[in-house]
């Protein structure tokens, strides 16, 4: 037979039972329940449905229920079944079941739908359920802001860029006696876009490790007494490194060394390299064997 609307449910019901100890002398016992009166309430003896009613087998009223005779303790058995209170368990129609029907804490992890490992439930700017991506080993779930689901990253702290790595590509000619700035132009690397017009600008603000290598040569009929390398902040020399061969000049020095500095965003770094020869033509070597500039990010 069709049904219009939702086919009911199917469901098996049951009356609740209660049992009675039996008090011998007693005639006045306590219902589990309240009720009307006696025709609320099917009274059982030793197996015999009894007939409700004043001056019949038993009255009730509340929940005290009175019988007209007394029964014996170890001989007589009696229960009551409460008509009134029927427990149903039906199957509920698909889609039927919502919030109100919930009890709290009643959704278990094992009724949930299985996932993919390592994803993290969320909800989307829509407040539905989303699934947060897996991350990778090391890193932080991170908050995206309102109005999307958090993402994983790796911490601000364990970032160790910007960094960078450059070198000359061809020698560089400096003149005798003076500070001139070396003209890094072949970027080896560059994580984000900070060296540009041979010099280093983080955008970031921290500790930054600083790395220089200068081969400076005095040419093939020069000789070079000192030579210095030097590490310029927004303009100005921070420090300088020298090397120096008075006592026995030599054709080739290479100054090198690694630096700490506190940097803004906006700071910029630059190298500049001096010599002392004995000539002219003097130059800063470039190519694959030459002079480098390189730094990053200390990771605080």
């Amino acid at each position: 037979m069709s049904y219009l609307g939702n086919a009911p449910a199917r469901s098996f019901i049951s009356f609740e039972r209660q049992v009675f100890t039996i008090v011998n002398s007693q005639t006045a016992y306590a219902l589990s329940h309240s009720v009307t009166n006696e025709n609320d309430i099917r009274l059982v003896v030793n197996n015999v449905v009894q007939e409700p009613g004043s001056g019949k087998a038993y009255t009730a009223t509340g929940t005290a229920l009175t019988l007209s005779a007394a029964l014996t303790n170890g001989t007589d058995e009696m229960y009551c079944v409460f008509l009134g209170r029927a427990t149903a368990t039906s199957a509920p129609g698909a889609g039927s079941i919502g919030t109100a029907q919930l009890a709290s804490d009643a959704v278990t992890l094992a009724k949930m739908a299985p996932g993919t490992d390592g994803n993290i439930i969320s909800y989307d700017a829509s407040g539905n359920p989303v699934a947060v991506a897996t991350g990778n080993d090391g890193q932080v779930l991170t908050s995206a802001g309102a109005g999307a689901p958090p993402v994983f990253e790796s911490p601000a702290s364990a970032v160790n860029t910007p960094a960078f790595h450059s070198t000359l590509s061809s020698n560089q000619a400096i003149a005798n006696n003076s500070n001139v700035k070396v003209t890094f132009n072949n970027e080896v690397y560059d994580s984000d876009g900070t060296f540009a017009s041979n010099k280093f600008t983080p955008g970031v603000a921290g500790k930054y490790i600083l790395s220089v290598c200068l081969m400076i040569d005095g040419d093939s009929n020069t000789t070079v007494s000192t030579s210095r390398l030097f590490f310029y902040k927004n303009g100005s020399s921070i420090q300088f490194i020298e090397t120096s061969s008075a006592a026995n000049p030599g054709r080739i020095h290479a100054p090198s060394a690694s630096l700490l500095v506190d940097s803004d965003a906006d700071d910029y770094f630059e190298v500049y390299a001096y010599i002392s020869t004995s000539g002219s033509g003097q130059f800063v070597q470039g190519g694959t064997a030459g002079s480098f500039f390189s730094g990053y990010k200390l990771i605080t």
